[in-house]
């Protein structure tokens, strides 16, 4: 398969690699939330006053009770310290996607130069890193450097373990000296309170009392490539860029649909597990593994816990799977696209809302049409997704993602709602005004005598679409497999505040004029899917017909690229939107707009510097050494009077020049700095530098196809997917 000296050593090196050596299986009950200073830890350790006012705080949200910290402080260090522990860290989620970490030591000098282990309230409460060095949009210049950690109860600290010992972290929330939101958790926090209060006024309206806080919740699946380290690290593009700039497909990719589900390959499936007893340690519900669609993929996906916890797991999974990946002799790859011409990676986010007493609000039962309260946050969802469809694209928009919207294996940059079947009816039933009944659960004879009859669902799944109900949740299924789950929470939970908001107002003005309640609930969903059925949209995703009868027929937007979702973020209706909800204001809003423009310029920028650098320094020297074999072996030939084709010759030479030719108008078209805004910045890049991209790689893929396997420098695809 392979020549290359280099290539050949890899592959050595992987086929004669030594197993890892076994571990004795544990039991999930010993391994579950050791490493997680749980509440029964708390409750173990602290005061019985302090461990209620803990308590409180993290089951209704009510404010920390300050005088308390300091208790909690020396608990929480005990007990990291009985863990090995000798720093405690600040985790924070700045506007990256990533994690970032503090992390201070317990020592204390005393005056005759001896140490203790201390940590202070204030010091768990409060940290204090560098809020100019993050990305920040503008909030705070260079030389304003003050920032802040505040700690969130609501997520627990944990013990991250390495080779030589451990630290406790403890989650907070990033915010400037000035006040603003510098991360993706405090938008989260306050998308849940502005949601829980909304959802309380309706749950209100309805006729319930007693109303335990509601709460968004996340079952995040994510999926994931991995490739072993030793061609990794031969491949510059991967190295800097999270993906393959350059590599031809290989004959066989997923055409024989062979890989999904299929049995999992040993070494992939001891790094599998091993991910897993340290996600258990952590308390990270980790429930399904598979193989995925394309070779090479896999997926991961946890139980549904509440957003803002799983959110910080969401992080923790990820930052686990790159580094048991390291151990393994892998490289693990959550771009969205990392390989051309095969499935891209996304992270389906299944989104829920509920609370103690009437549980899951999204839960139609087995009769949706007479669950008035289902109906009526179905009803708000739909509003929400159709006033505010474009804001979902506008969160879900990368450099990454976009090489995977719209194509066909993710759901297309059109934001559509799929309801199934049982549900469109009813909400039918109720634009015709006659709500009777709802179409029933069947069964399936499979006509296997020694098989059961097997209940099926209502209705079928649909992959095509962005955002479908999928039986008692919705799955947003655009999110990119490398992106925080923070910012699709946080538009999910305000879209859902304001047409709560708005079912509310609607609602109370109803009975307030003497109408029945059940008469002013079909009234106001008559109304939401009379203006906003449009979004509603169970057929086929991918087909042309229905984008051209969602942009022409039902006015929905089409932003197929970065440059044309993120300026939704600007959008006066947005704006306000946010604002009004207290969820993040407009400069917070102007910051990330300008923070995800600038990242998505850089990314590209930085693929295009790589393009050029990998073509003129690698794929142009193997190609000319190419050229000289063959013209020494033409010119050889000739001269004993045989007559040798020279076709193969003259095709790389043409292949060569054509990409050297366009990587010179690459190289110009990144001098150009003459743009009025970040818009028109981006748009360029997609317009003229990504084009250019794609051209020189259409050549340099042209030459994979005919240079000498001996002399190519790349890992292949062949080797890269298929060897593990």
């Amino acid at each position: 398969m392979s020549g290359n000296e280099s290539r050949m050593q890899a592959i050595y090196q992987i086929t004669n690699r030594e197993p890892m050596p076994p571990k004795a299986p544990k039991r999930l009950e010993d391994l579950w939330a050791c490493d997680v200073f749980t509440l029964s830890k708390m409750q173990e350790s602290l005061p019985k006053d302090v461990f209620k006012s803990v308590k409180k705080t993290i089951q209704t949200g009510e404010s920390l009770n300050i005088d308390i910290a300091d208790s909690v402080a020396v608990a929480m260090k005990d007990w990291a310290i009985s863990k090995g522990a000798l720093y405690y860290a600040h985790v924070f989620y700045p506007l990256t996607n990533a994690t970032a970490e503090k992390h201070d030591g317990f020592v204390s000098v005393q005056s005759d130069g001896s140490v203790i282990s201390e940590f202070a309230g204030k010091l768990l409460v409060q940290g204090e890193p560098d809020g100019s060095s993050f990305p920040n949009g503008g909030i705070r210049s260079t030389f304003e450097a003050r920032g802040y950690t505040a700690w969130d109860v609501t997520s627990p600290a944990f013990i991250m373990e390495t080779d030589n010992g451990s630290t406790l972290c403890i989650p907070t929330v990033f915010v400037s000296w000035t006040g603003e939101a510098l991360d993706k958790k405090t938008p989260l926090l306050r998308s849940n309170a502005a949601m829980n209060k909304a959802a309380t006024r309706v749950l209100k309206v309805l006729g319930n009392s007693n109303i335990a806080p509601v709460n968004s919740s996340c079952g995040a699946e994510q999926e994931y490539f991995l490739v072993d380290a030793n061609f990794a690290n031969s491949r510059p593009d991967l190295l800097l860029a999270g993906r393959t700039l350059f590599g031809k497909p290989p004959a066989k990719g997923q055409q024989f649909d062979d890989h999904y589900f299929g049995a999992i390959p040993e070494r992939v499936q001891v790094f599998m597990q091993d991910v897993e007893e340290k996600l258990y340690r952590l308390g990270i519900p980790a429930k399904t593994r598979h193989n995925e669609v394309a070779p090479g993929q896999f997926e991961i996906a946890p139980y549904h816990e509440a957003a803002n916890v799983a959110t910080d797991h969401q992080q923790l999974i990820m930052t686990m799977l790159k580094t048991m990946a390291k151990k393994h002799g892998f490289m693990c790859l959550l771009h969205e696209k990392p390989f051309a011409g095969i499935n891209g990676s996304g992270k389906h986010v299944n989104w829920s809302v509920g609370n103690a007493t009437q549980g899951n609000l999204l839960d139609p039962g087995d009769n949706p049409h007479s669950n008035a309260q289902f109906l009526v946050f179905c009803g708000a969802i739909i509003r929400g997704i159709h006033t505010y469809g474009p804001l979902l694209r506008a969160v879900i928009a990368t450099a990454s993602n976009d090489h995977r919207l719209g194509a066909n294996e993710a759901p297309p940059a059109i934001i559509s709602i799929y309801l199934g079947d049982q549900l469109q009816d009813v909400f039918e039933q109720i634009k015709q005004g006659n709500l009777k009944g709802s179409k029933s659960k069947g069964v399936m004879h499979i006509g296997v005598d020694t098989l059961p009859i097997l209940p099926t669902d209502a209705g079928d799944r649909n992959r095509t679409s962005p955002f479908a109900f999928t039986g008692n949740r919705f799955e947003f299924r655009a999110v990119g497999s490398g992106q925080s789950v923070a910012g699709p929470l946080v538009a999910m939970n305000t879209i859902l505040a304001d047409s709560l908001n708005w079912m509310a107002d609607k609602l109370e003005t109803e009975t307030a004029k003497g109408t029945e309640l059940n008469v002013a609930i079909q009234t106001v969903l008559k109304e939401v899917i009379d203006n906003h059925g449009a979004v509603v949209f169970n057929g086929n995703g991918y087909s042309e017909e229905w984008h051209k009868m969602a942009v022409e027929e039902r006015g929905l937007r089409n932003l197929r690229t970065t440059a044309d979702a993120l300026p939704v973020l600007n959008e006066e209706a947005i704006v306000k939107l946010f604002s009004n909800l207290g969820i993040l204001s407009p400069v917070e809003l102007a910051s990330r707009y300008e923070t995800y423009a600038e990242q998505y310029i850089k990314s590209i920028e930085v693929e295009a510097k790589l393009v050029i650098s990998i073509a003129k320094k690698l794929i142009y020297p193997a190609a000319s050494r190419y050229l000289t074999d063959l013209s020494t072996t033409i010119a050889g030939l000739k001269e004993i009077g045989v007559d040798f084709d020279t076709e193969c010759a003259h095709k790389v030479s043409g292949l060569t020049k054509s990409m050297m030719d366009l990587v010179s108008k690459l190289e110009s078209s990144l001098h150009n700095e003459d743009f009025d805004s970040m818009e028109a910045h981006m748009q360029y890049l997609v317009k003229t530098v990504r084009p250019l991209m794609d051209d020189v790689r259409k050549y340099a893929d042209g030459l994979e196809a005919e240079v000498a396997d001996d002399l190519w420098p790349l890992p292949t695809y062949e080797e890269m997917l298929f060897i593990k």
